[in-house]
C-alpha cells in the first residue's frame, strides 16, 4: 500500500510539473521586431481589408485579372520572376496572406467571429480586395498553400473565379489534424505555441533548399527575401493562430465540383507536396490540364520561371488571351 501511494505521488507531481512549468517559465520576447510599413518596398501598397492592413503589389491594367497567392512561409517575394511578364497580359495583383509577408498580424481579442488566420477567412478577405480593387472575376494563380486557398475560393465564390492555375498546390495534406484541436485549447499550449513557432527562424533555411530542385540558384538575396518578414511584430504569435485555425478541409471529396478551367504545374522533384499528388490532382479534377517541369522543385515560378511562365502563356491561349 505504500508503495502504491509513493507512486501515486510520484506520478501526481510529475504531472503537476508538466502542467505547471509551461506556465512559469519565462518565455524571451521578440525583440528588434518593425511594422510591415518599415519594410515596405517602393512600390508596395496597403489596404484595409476585413480590419486587416493588407499588403499587396500591382502591375498592368485591363483584363484578364491575375491573382497571386503565395505558398507556406513565403510573401509576395515569391512572385519576383513572373509578375512583371504577366503584367504584359493584364493586370496582376500579389498579396500577402494573413501571418505572412508585409501585411499586418491581428491578435487575439482583435477580432470577433472566425479567426482571421482560417482559409475561409482568407477567402473572404480575398474578395474583398478584389471587391476595393474593382477586380469583378479574376484568374487565381496558387502555389502551394495558395494553391488551397484557390480553389477553396472557386468553390465558394464560382461566379468570382474565371479560371485556377495551381501550382505544385496542397490539397490531399495540410491544416492540423483534428486531435491536435483539443490540445490547442490548454492553456500551456497558448503561452508557449508562439514560442515554438519560432522555430521557423531556425529551420526556415532547410525548408528552402527542400523546396528547390537545383539548390545552386538559392542566392543570399532569395535567403533575405524569405526571412525579411521574420522582423515583422508579433510574426510569431500570428503564425501559431494560423497553425491554430488551420484544419482539414475536405477539398478531395469536392473536385469534381470545379467547373471552370484549371492548369495544374508542377515539379517533377516537389519534395515539399510530392509530383504524384498534382498528378493525381490533374486526374481528379474533370478538363483539367497538367504541365511537369524537369528538373524542378516545389517553386517553379521562382526556380524555373521560363518554363512556368510558358505553361502559363500556353493556359491563357487556350482562354483567348
Amino acid at each position: 500500500m505504500r508503495l502504491r501511494n509513493k507512486i501515486l505521488l510520484s506520478i501526481l507531481i510529475v504531472i503537476a510539473a508538466i502542467l505547471t512549468l509551461p506556465m512559469i517559465i519565462p518565455i524571451p520576447p521578440l525583440e528588434g521586431t518593425v511594422s510591415p510599413q518599415a519594410l515596405a518596398d517602393p512600390d508596395s501598397h496597403f489596404i484595409n481589408v476585413s480590419g486587416i492592413n493588407m499588403h499587396y503589389k500591382i502591375l498592368g491594367n485591363g483584363s484578364p485579372n491575375i491573382l497571386l497567392l503565395h505558398g507556406f512561409g513565403a510573401s509576395v517575394f515569391s512572385w519576383r520572376e513572373v509578375m512583371a511578364p504577366l503584367s504584359s497580359y493584364g493586370t496582376v495583383v500579389a498579396f500577402d496572406r494573413p501571418a505572412f509577408g508585409l501585411t499586418s498580424r491581428p491578435m487575439p481579442g482583435e477580432w470577433v467571429g472566425e479567426s482571421p488566420y482560417s482559409a475561409s477567412s482568407q477567402v473572404d478577405q480575398m474578395i474583398e480586395l478584389m471587391d476595393k480593387l474593382g477586380i469583378p472575376k479574376a484568374i487565381l494563380i496558387g502555389n502551394s498553400a495558395g494553391g488551397t486557398i484557390s480553389v477553396l475560393a472557386a468553390l465558394k465564390y464560382p461566379e468570382r473565379v474565371e479560371a485556377l492555375v495551381l501550382v505544385d498546390p496542397a490539397i490531399y495534406s495540410g491544416g492540423s489534424p483534428s486531435w491536435t484541436q483539443v490540445l490547442f485549447l490548454f492553456p500551456q499550449f497558448q503561452r508557449w505555441g508562439p514560442y515554438l513557432a519560432r522555430q521557423i527562424a531556425s529551420q526556415g533555411n532547410s525548408i528552402i533548399y527542400q523546396a528547390w530542385h537545383n539548390t545552386s540558384l538559392i542566392t543570399p538575396d532569395v535567403i533575405e527575401g524569405y526571412r525579411k518578414p521574420l522582423q515583422i511584430d508579433n510574426w510569431d504569435r500570428a503564425l501559431w493562430e494560423l497553425t491554430v485555425a488551420s484544419k482539414p478541409l475536405g477539398l478531395e471529396k469536392r473536385l469534381g465540383e470545379l467547373t471552370m478551367p484549371v492548369l495544374i504545374i508542377t515539379g517533377d522533384d516537389d519534395r515539399i507536396v510530392p509530383t504524384n499528388q498534382s498528378i493525381r490532382l490533374a486526374s481528379e479534377i474533370p478538363g483539367s490540364t497538367l504541365v511537369v517541369i524537369e528538373n524542378c522543385g516545389h517553386v517553379p515560378q521562382e526556380e524555373c520561371p521560363e518554363a512556368f511562365l510558358t505553361a502559363v502563356a500556353e493556359f491563357l491561349t487556350t482562354l483567348g488571351y
